[in-house]
């Protein structure tokens, strides 16, 4: 992520409003037209920042198995932030909207 910050001079301070530049910079990606097998580990990577966004803003724990990492919520809710940054590399999902919803605490 240091990496990225200084490449693209993100500011990244595990706020909720950095998610929407997160998603900028996903979009910009996706623009660049980069096969998803070039990209999935930066993609990756913005999942696991905006998950710290989630574990930060509610007090949610980190959980994996086989691989795979989650955020699991207070309430008890499981989410997938890198699953949700693909989703967004696709057109189709949205880190900010991810986080506001699992903060949300309903």
């Amino acid at each position: 992520m240091a990496a990225l910050r200084e490449g693209a001079r993100l500011r990244l301070d595990y706020s909720a409003q950095s998610l929407w530049r997160v998603d900028r910079v996903i979009d910009g990606i996706r623009r660049e037209d980069a096969p998803y097998a070039a990209v999935e580990t930066v993609l990756r990577g913005l999942g696991a920042y905006a998950g710290e966004v989630i574990v930060r803003q509610t007090g949610a724990e980190w959980w994996s198995s086989g691989g795979d990492h989650w955020v699991r919520t207070p309430d008890g809710k499981l989410w997938d932030p890198m699953e949700e940054a693909r989703r967004r590399y696709t057109g189709d999902g949205s880190l900010r909207l991810l986080c506001r919803e699992a903060t949300a605490g309903g």
